[in-house]
């Protein structure tokens, strides 16, 4: 590919000097809310796949109270049928081969307001937002999102026919990552924040697709968006972004390296360097209160396991498990990357030490079939559920007493603080988020290689902590004080928000 601004290297020494936090001014400056553009293809409100879901919903919300706030999605059957009115308040023009869009309005019990990019023809269509109903990812998923970025764009150069213009816009992720690149290509002064949840998945399509999405030709080089002979909607939305946020510190470390880097290192040193890369951990909801959780069969809180022990006998008679030893809980997708094929290498021995194992989530097929047939080689001992049900994930986390995540890799993670506050030991893989939010031998396990022994020696030391009663119990009391929320969490981002904007303000318009 010969890309320069990707395979560049930089001396990790001086990488190593370089701030992974900009340096953001000290103080929050709120005599006047700003207007911030959130944009995202998942809102766990209507319509969710993973965590990127569970922080749409989140972070714009924890945010409301300092600024006007708007969400940006796709009008997926899910939210157009979520039972909210929505009414039209604007419209975009197409563009090449992007489609004319509709842009509704829906304004949410809470004050959210939420913008619904409105095209039947793109979004209405049953499976996911990527895929169908088989799991194969939509042909023309570089149409549907550059039209999501593009609208984004149309929307902050105040084309889009909304009385209301937002003084930053912040994208998450590839389906959304183009929109600080059209904003850049049309000269919309701005400011973009780009948030990476996932770098791993990137939103590749053909590069002769550029004409298709009005991408000007400079753009398909080196220093643009190509990427080994292909586009890269991610790849756009570093480059073009004012500021490219992870979530969590340790990612944004990781990231920048040839390990973890995906092909996108280098460019990704280059953002620590200039200042334009930081780390900001996630955060989870109030609704994760193991005192008033309605989805609980019984509450709980602190040194008052009564309701923990109730929801554990769920999840015994749901797995058809026996009531005795620790009962360990995987609530995942089962794919490699949440190294679900080592959970496989260990059940083994936790059945041998006398431990049980209950299983919820979907995937990859092979893994899937594999998870199943272990379950039916141990009937009493590991019960498996391919699928997802909220409720049972929750009465599996505060029913369980330790959480397995021996992830590859994880940008942040949020089981492993949901299972925290329901006072459920994560066994993780010391990486990414894992890393910033469990302390080893305090508020869960943490183990550093990828590997089966590795996995095993964490373990063990879970066994030997269950065997402890007055131990267990203050480490599930740590562990429950330990996940932060969403609203510890917005300082970090109104300070990135402020820097961006700086001292100046757009006029207001008259909000519609």
């Amino acid at each position: 590919m010969g890309n320069a601004a990707v395979t560049a290297r930089i001396d990790p020494q001086t990488l190593a000097q370089a701030p992974l936090h900009p340096q953001l001014h000290v103080g929050s400056l709120h005599e006047q809310k700003k207007r911030i553009l959130f944009v995202s293809s998942e809102f766990a409100d209507l319509i969710k796949v993973g965590g990127l879901g569970d922080v749409s919903a989140a972070l714009p919300r924890a945010l409301m109270e300092r600024h006007d706030v708007r969400l940006l999605i796709p009008g997926y059957p899910q939210v157009i049928n979520g039972g909210h009115p929505i009414r039209v308040v604007g419209e975009v023009a197409g563009m090449a081969a992007l489609p004319p869009c509709k842009i509704g309005r829906m304004d949410l019990p809470d004050g959210l307001i939420v913008y619904v990019l409105l095209n039947p023809e793109l979004y209405e269509r049953d499976g996911t937002p990527y895929g169908d109903p088989h799991g194969r990812d939509w042909a023309d998923n570089h149409i549907r999102f550059a039209r999501l970025g593009l609208a984004a764009a149309e929307i902050a150069s105040g084309t889009a026919c909304i009385r209301w213009c937002p003084e930053l816009v912040h994208a998450n992720d590839w389906p959304s990552a183009m929109a600080p690149a059209y904003m850049a290509w049309r000269k919309v002064g701005t400011p973009t924040v780009l948030t990476i949840h996932n770098l791993a998945y990137q939103g590749l399509c053909d590069l002769q697709c550029n004409a298709e999405l009005g991408i000007p030709a400079q753009a398909c080089d080196s220093e643009g968006m190509e990427f080994y002979g292909k586009l890269s909607f991610l790849k756009a939305g570093i480059v073009y972004a004012d500021h490219v946020t992870t979530v969590s510190r340790t990612y944004a470390q990781e990231i920048t390296t040839p390990s973890f880097g995906c092909g996108l290192d280098g460019m990704l040193q280059a953002k620590v360097l200039a200042g334009q890369l930081s780390g900001i951990i996630n955060g989870i909801d109030e609704s994760w209160d193991p005192r008033n959780d309605s989805h609980l069969i019984q509450g709980f809180a602190a040194n008052q396991w009564q309701g923990k022990r109730t929801n554990a006998e769920y999840v015994e008679r749901l797995f058809g498990l026996e009531a005795d030893g620790p009962l360990f809980a995987v609530v995942s997708r089962l794919v490699q990357q949440k190294g679900i094929d080592l959970t496989l290498g260990v059940a083994e021995e936790i059945v041998a030490r006398g431990g049980r194992l209950a299983v919820i989530g979907r995937g990859e097929p092979e893994l899937e079939a594999a998870m199943a047939e272990l379950g039916r080689r141990h009937p009493g001992r590991i019960g498996v559920h391919v699928g997802f049900n909220e409720t049972d994930a929750r009465r599996m986390f505060a029913g369980s007493d330790f959480l397995l995540m021996p992830s590859r890799f994880e940008p942040c993670g949020l089981s492993q603080m949901y299972a925290q506050r329901f006072a459920s030991l994560p066994i993780a893989r010391r990486t990414g988020g894992l890393a910033d939010t469990i302390e080893d031998g305090v508020t869960g396990f943490l183990f550093d290689e990828p590997t089966v022994e590795s996995y095993l020696e964490a373990i063990q030391r879970a066994f030997s902590v269950y065997a402890h009663e007055k131990l267990l119990n203050a480490m599930r009391c740590r562990a429950m004080a330990a996940p932060p929320s969403w609203r510890q969490l917005v300082e970090p981002y109104d300070r990135l928000y402020q820097q961006l904007l700086g001292a100046t303000r757009a006029v207001a318009a008259d909000p519609l």
